[in-house]
């Protein structure tokens, strides 16, 4: 696409409300484009389509209208969300209309430099850690994206002296195009959303976009234990900072003496996190045991922030108690309550077994899990080892309970429950609760950390590991 003043004058479709949607039907129509959303929901259920409406923005709902997408159409801004097996997307895509998400709108808007963050797992995590150590270093960061504001309104009120700290799914870099990010950070790889992209090799694809465009003037950092972004690193254009758990990096940031893989954390000598520049130097952050997050998933993450911080320009020597005063972010291996000597986490952002697997390994106590959820045709099998050698027992819930329950008899673990629906979604993730704490003795954990996605219950994630935290603290 081109600048959105361009677009003065002419048809804009945006295809599904929400919070993004009428951010980016606001600058359309401030720019005096001629702006249609659009949203196949009913009416009651688009409370924002009167803000919309009021502005003089046309807003359509309940249905796909066959003239939606015409000739003349000059551009079509998608929801993420919405796959590109969509009418009106396939519309588009035959009269050759431009199709883009919010994320292509506001980097043409945007005055402050980008740090784009994806991956499979972690990015609530370090994005919001980079958010904080930003601060802690001197720098204005806006967080914004998958969390915190829509990216157009962040790139509306950014200055060039600004950060915009942006969380990005492979949903919102497929439908970029000259997108392009100061500092771009791929944590890691995993299999996830293959219903959307249809395959691995799309999903790789559009998460590879957030280097598409980068300069020798842009940083790239990647995750060196993970193979994909190793493979990716070879036609990143951008200058590459790698960091890495297990490799002993001669530039980057690494640990030092590095994780063995396999191996214990609990008797692990101490480890420091340092960065080595390309001129030999070398600076150490703090020791790993000092971080605010446990785990060697939170780790990789924490070596992220601090890589893609450094390429920002922060002093090192300011980021140590930003590092160590972090407690994490909701839904992220959340601490809810303790109850009857049972300590109770919220995991509900844990939606694929890579997830949960770190997650289940980052706490030393017996551990109860509830799982299950949207199925996306996976068999879970991957799951088998955990629920060999780490689980007192599980509860399963959702389209996935049978799928996991069977896993965990292959696997011999023998304190198994599944629960079926009840009156709704918020009584059975209820009950589910019930019957974890009754398998728990004093001393376990009870875990939600579902390895699956919400939508077959719940609207999001969000809601769901809201309604977990209230069962637990009302039991």
């Amino acid at each position: 696409m081109n600048h959105p003043e361009s677009y003065r004058g002419r048809k804009v479709v945006v295809l599904g409300l929400a919070r993004s949607g009428v951010s980016v039907a606001k600058v359309f129509h401030a720019l005096g484009a001629n702006v249609v959303v659009n949203d196949k929901k009913e009416r009651e259920l688009c409370p924002e389509a009167d803000e919309l409406t009021a502005l003089g923005i046309s807003v359509l709902c309940g249905y796909h209208p066959d003239d939606l997408v015409t000739g003349q159409t000059a551009l079509l801004v998608k929801n993420p969300g919405i796959p590109y097996t969509a009418d009106p997307i396939r519309r588009a895509e035959e009269l050759g209309v431009e199709v883009v998400t919010e994320v292509e709108v506001a980097y043409w808007l945007s005055p402050a430099p980008i740090i784009g963050i994806t991956g499979s797992n972690g990015k609530t995590t370090t994005t919001t850690w980079i958010g904080e150590l930003l601060k802690a270093a001197g720098k204005n960061p806006i967080i914004a994206g998958n969390i915190g504001t829509p990216l157009c309104e962040a790139a509306l009120v950014a200055s060039a002296e600004d950060w915009i700290v942006a969380e990005l799914s492979s949903f919102q870099l497929k439908g970029t195009e000259a997108f392009r990010p100061k500092v771009a950070l791929l944590l890691n790889i995993a299999e996830t959303h293959l219903d959307y992209h249809g395959g691995m090799e799309d999903y790789v694809a559009s998460k590879e976009k957030l280097f598409a465009n980068q300069s020798s003037d842009d940083v790239a950092v990647l995750n060196w234990d993970d193979p994909v972004c190793r493979e990716i690193s070879a036609r990143v254009k951008g200058r590459v900072l790698p960091f890495s758990l297990y490799e002993r990096l001669e530039h980057g940031v690494c640990m030092e003496p590095p994780f063995v893989k396999g191996a214990d954390d609990a008797k692990a000598v101490a480890r420091e996190i340092v960065w080595r520049r390309e001129d030999g130097a070398e600076t150490a952050v703090l020791l790993v045991d000092e971080l605010g997050l446990p785990g060697r998933h939170n780790a990789a993450n924490a070596l992220a922030a601090i890589a893609a911080c450094l390429s920002a320009g922060a002093d090192p020597e300011a980021l140590a108690a930003a590092l160590r005063g972090f407690r994490g972010v909701e839904h992220r291996l959340e601490y809810a309550v303790e109850v009857n000597g049972v300590k109770y986490y919220n995991d509900s952002k844990a939606t694929n077994p890579i997830a949960t697997t770190m997650s289940v390994g980052s706490l030393s106590a017996p551990i109860v899990l509830i799982a299950g959820g949207l199925d996306r045709g996976s068999d879970y099998m991957e799951l088998l080892p955990l629920f060999r050698d780490r689980l007192k027992g599980l509860v399963v819930l959702g389209e996935t309970r049978a799928k996991l329950a069977a896993v965990a008899e292959l696997a011999g673990l023998a304190n198994v429950r599944l629960v079926e629906p009840v009156e709704d979604a918020e009584s059975t993730l209820r009950e589910a609760v019930r019957q974890a704490a009754l398998l728990a003795e004093p001393g376990d954990i009870v875990l939600l950390s579902p390895a699956c996605a919400s939508w077959d219950m719940f609207e999001s994630y969000e809601q769901r590991g809201r309604i977990f935290k209230d069962s637990a603290h009302t039991l």
